[in-house]
């Protein structure tokens, strides 16, 4: 049993859909965009819960004939989308990229995809610009949702539960989960569908208020009208992707969507904005306009090798071709399987999603091949892929930290930083199989954009503070017998990383970098850190590696995309950036300042201002734009040796 057609929800929709959309084609211009998901979730869980509701008062509720109807609905759109993706992918891609793709299909067709990219979600992960289905994960809490959600409305019907007390309590305990992991836990909070299922529950709630319908009263409805689109507007124009979200700010679109839908179709802006011709328009094309936006501008990134800042012609180009594609997706395809009655088209259907579901299957494992798959090709594309940078070392706790440690010898190296330090453990472990360092054993206390620095933070960057200044304490110890500190310093003090991070002072008191003394203050406080240490003990500093968009291994491949692709071994060298230099200039004079001794890796990596970005067999060094790989630090980076190599014995001396 269906509820009686709203346009204005069409028009909510609009308001959903074309925030997603402008955000992700133009991200300045609507910051605050991507709430409209949130407004999504809202909706669906308000007309899903009001046809249950309807059906088991009506005793006509059947799981069967509700499942079958969500088949009609997603499935259809959802399939040409994810086929095209894949068509598009083979031809565009390379050999790592479609992999991905098609392991991002699996999830899309099994309605896991949130569950899939949170397993992804960490430090090294593929920049999401790039993964040209990620907006799937939407879908996947949506239809996780559709699975719980009927079976706990239909269990409280049947016990006679009162059933607003019980949708209230389960979605408080969804809120709860939701902010108190969203500062530990970021990635989980926004993929868990444990996490999120409270804002499909909001609807849900009104929907189980709803069941005896309220007295009219034209005031009450102009009023939530007004309310819930003033929210909505409010969240647009106050969330920041650098927030803390879903969180409590997550209730601005989800309590605005809300009151849209209690103010019924005769509330003011209802009846004249959400209910306008155009309105009602994008939001009948909404799903398929979502399903296709985001594949498209992925694409147009990827084309153009910037995913950052890619043009905005072409982005505009993408916008364009999403409404088009959606039009004819819901004319031609939707509409088409919804008035198809009788259980062939869902055998279909089903049929159609199991094959795309074993397509993404093979195509993870590597059959077949993409378009552009020669052996050179492929060389660059392991080099994005080599990141086990880890692997070999045992886990281990000092206190609450966990470290990661190889080598048995008495003497303790303790390394303190972040990647760019962790990204030195290969040629560690390979010096400790060697037998290179019988007297040391290496401790590496690392964690992804944390500088070693007492007093640097940002915002989003949870429990570094702790990590780093509890490690720097046990670097007094005397169990430890040197110190490694180093950090990719041209992420924090040159380029559009200042903007992130600021220094604290003892009194509290925020010094930003970008616009303030925030890195004069931090410089200080490492030269005063390493100072310290080195009265006790033998100090490293380990300067930074030249990085930019110019070290990316895909930098190393000619032509385009569009017609065909070589990789060049011509240009092995990119040129030193000179903030760069200059930064590594000031940091060197830093360490002997203070008693450390300098690992100048930019010495041995640049000559004459031109720094090496290939190996000597012309395969990348990179990882990415500024993360030396794994092959690469265990082979050929021995000036990072001293920190823990024992030192031969004197040769005797030799008779004449």
């Amino acid at each position: 049993m269906h509820p009686k057609y709203r346009p204005d929800i069409d028009g909510l929709r609009a308001i959903a859909v074309a925030s997603v959309v402008v955000y992700h084609a133009f991200p300045k211009a609507l910051m605050g965009g991507f709430i409209g998901v949130d407004i999504f979730f809202v909706i669906s869980g308000f007309l899903i819960t009001t046809i249950i509701l309807q059906s088991l008062a009506a005793g006509d509720f059947s799981y069967r004939d509700f499942y079958e109807r969500r088949i009609r609905r997603i499935f259809p759109a959802l399939i040409v989308v994810l086929l095209a993706t894949l068509c598009a992918g083979w031809y565009l891609l390379l050999s790592d990229e479609f992999a991905e793709l098609g392991k991002q299909t699996v999830g899309g067709s099994a309605f896991v995809a949130n569950l899939v990219f949170w397993s992804e979600s960490g430090y090294f992960d593929t920049a999401a610009e790039t993964k040209p289905l990620l907006h799937l994960w939407s879908l996947g809490i949506e239809e996780q949702f559709y699975i719980f959600w009927p079976l706990l409305l239909g269990l409280a019907w049947r016990r006679r539960w009162p059933i607003v007390r019980v949708v209230l309590a389960v979605a408080a305990v969804s809120l709860l989960v939701n902010v108190t992991t969203v500062h530990p836990l970021p990635a989980a909070s926004f993929y868990s569908p444990a996490s999120r299922f409270w804002e499909l529950m909001v609807g849900g709630i009104l929907a189980c208020m709803r069941l005896k319908p309220p007295a009219p009263n034209a005031w009450r409805s102009h009023a939530q009208s007004v309310l819930g689109v003033g929210l909505i507007v409010l969240g647009l124009v106050m969330i920041r992707s650098n927030k803390s979200f879903p969180g409590w700010w997550a209730l601005l679109p989800t309590l605005g969507a809300v009151s849209c839908i209690a103010a019924g179709p005769n509330g003011v802006l209802n009846k004249y904005l959400l209910s306008n011709r155009v309105m009602v328009w994008i939001g009948l094309i909404s799903y398929p306009l979502y399903l296709w936006h985001w594949p498209l501008l992925a694409f147009v990134r990827i084309v153009e090798a910037d995913p950052l800042h890619p043009s905005p012609v072409y982005r505009a180009g993408a916008m364009v071709a999403s409404v088009l594609l959606a039009w004819g997706t819901y004319r031609f395809i939707e509409r088409f399987a919804r008035n198809r009655p009788g259980p062939g088209t869902i055998k279909v259907l089903g049929a159609g999603m199991v094959l795309v579901a074993a397509a993404g299957v093979a195509i993870f494992l590597g059959v077949p091949g993409p378009r552009n798959d020669s052996e050179r090709l492929q060389i660059v594309a392991n080099a994005t892929l080599d990141a086990d940078y880890y692997a070999g070392f045992k886990l281990d706790q000092i206190g609450e930290q966990l470290v990661y440690k190889t080598g048995n010898g008495p003497k303790r190296v303790l390394f303190v930083g972040d990647s760019h330090v962790q990204q030195y453990a290969p040629r560690v472990m390979e010096l400790s199989r060697t037998l290179a360092m019988p007297d040391k054993s290496a401790w590496f206390v690392t964690q992804g954009a944390c500088p070693a620095v007492p007093g640097v933070q940002a915002d989003k960057n949870i429990g570094c503070a702790e990590r780093r200044d509890a490690m720097l304490a046990y670097a007094m110890v005397p169990e430890v017998d040197s110190v490694v500190i180093g950090g990719c310093w041209n992420c924090y003090f040159v380029g559009h990383g200042a903007l992130e991070y600021y220094f604290r002072d003892a009194d509290n008191k925020v010094h930003p970098f970008q616009g303030g003394d925030g890195i004069e203050r931090s410089l200080a406080s490492l030269e005063a850190t390493l100072r310290e240490l080195a009265r006790h003990k033998k100090v490293y500093l380990l300067l930074d590696n030249p990085g930019g968009e110019e070290f990316t291994p895909k930098r190393l491949i000619e032509g385009s995309r569009l017609t065909r692709m070589e990789a060049m071994s011509s240009t092995p060298t990119a040129p030193l950036p000179a903030d760069q230099k200059q930064l590594n200039d000031r940091l060197r004079a830093i360490a002997e300042a203070s008693g450390a001794e300098p690992i100048d890796a930019m010495a041995v990596l640049c000559k004459n201002d031109q720094c090496l970005r290939t190996m000597p067999d012309g395969s990348p060094a990179y990882k990415d734009a500024d993360h030396l790989r794994p092959r690469y630090t265990r082979e050929e980076a021995s000036y990072f040796d001293r920190t823990v190599r024992t030192a031969p014995a004197a040769a005797a001396a030799q008779p004449r």
